[in-house]
């Protein structure tokens, strides 16, 4: 081994030791700061509770605390920050189904437990996030999946406002939204894979902009990263434009990917306008091409997925076999979607 080498080697190691000691010294921060100010909150509120004109005196305790506090230690503790930690101690100590590393014993007197798991806990400006999530179950949802997928507090807000737990809450029933609540999006089968509809809004093409298919397709490409997180859990890309030739004919899948917690391909396959059986057919020749072909034997059946401006389940119902779990549908749209009608849509299924 030159001299060279063993000079990059001993470089690369402490180069490693040092990002692996900041991102330690980072979370030992993070850490702090969240059971700090839900310590905070705590205080806050035991001292309201004392108070006997409580709304009127908790304002002007909170202001009277912050103006000292701001005094002392600088930015961080307007009325609104010190109002953000008084819900965050109401919210999870009484929450005993949050996945936060902070617990509370039961007795707000008694010091707070802290979560064995400290490394996967969520930063501060996540929590100001989640905290404004009235829907408790919806809360859960999100809290679960920044932890198990490391969302970036601006991939949380991203997926909130997409109302990603509704999108897949419509298409569950009541013993799978449980499983969302308490377990986030588990991937075991072919249709937990699917969202209805996909929202694309970061590829900035207007709603009513005419396209071409090759263009979507572009766009898509151009922002793989946001696609593969709006696909889901487990996608890794495979090939665009993927070739297929039977009796010296060529066809081509618009996308395929592959689902590393399924072990299986993944086609997809994009329709800028109404889903027709003939889309269907189309999709299940890829299939079957990639089931043949293509895939390994120790790996799972091709999952094809249509993705579409329109549909109608019953036409897809009616072409595809009762016991299909390969070929699924699904409408995408380039806007964000109006949150309110995804929860009256919930609501109005569990009626």
């Amino acid at each position: 081994m030159s001299k060279l080498t063993e000079q990059n080697n001993l470089y690369s190691k402490i180069v490693a030791l040092l990002q692996a000691a900041r991102q330690s010294v980072v979370r030992a921060v993070n850490h702090t700061m969240v059971y700090t100010y839900y310590e905070i909150g705590r205080m806050i509120v035991e001292d309201e509770q004392q108070g006997k004109e409580r709304a009127e005196y908790g304002k002007q305790v909170l202001k009277e605390l912050s103006e000292r506090l701001s005094s002392k230690f600088g930015k961080g503790f307007s009325v609104q920050n010190l109002e953000n930690m008084r819900k965050f101690y109401l919210l999870y100590s009484i929450d005993s189904n949050s996945q936060a590393m902070i617990r509370n014993s039961g007795k707000s007197q008694s010091p707070i437990r802290i979560s064995s798991d400290t490394k996967a806990a969520l930063s501060w400006t996540h929590y100001l996030v989640l905290i404004r999530i009235e829907n408790k179950e919806e809360r859960s949802f999100y809290e679960i999946e920044s932890l198990h997928n490391n969302w970036s507090v601006r991939e949380l807000k991203r997926q909130y406002n997409t109302s990603l737990y509704e999108r897949l809450a419509l298409s569950r029933d009541k013993q799978g939204i449980k499983q969302l609540v308490e377990k986030g999006q588990l991937i075991e089968k072919p249709i937990d894979l699917l969202k209805d509809p996909y929202v694309l809004e970061f590829l900035d093409l207007p709603e009513q902009h005419q396209y071409s298919e090759s263009e979507l397709e572009s766009a898509i490409i151009d922002k793989l990263e946001h696609f593969l997180l709006e696909l889901g859990k487990g996608f890794t890309f495979v090939a665009r434009q993927f070739r297929m030739t039977m009796d010296e004919k060529h066809f081509r899948a618009d996308l395929v990917f592959y689902n590393r917690l399924l072990k299986c391909f993944v086609v997809i396959d994009l329709k800028i306008g109404e889903l027709t059986h003939q889309d269907l057919g189309q999709m299940q020749m890829y299939v079957n091409y990639h089931d043949r072909f293509v895939k390994l034997p120790e790996e799972n059946k091709t999952i094809g997925i249509i993705l579409c401006k329109q549909k109608s389940n019953v036409l897809v119902e009616i072409t595809l076999p009762e016991n299909n779990d390969q070929i699924f549908a699904g409408q995408y749209q380039t806007i964000l979607p109006d949150k309110q009608t995804f929860i009256q849509l919930l609501n109005d299924s569990e009626i």
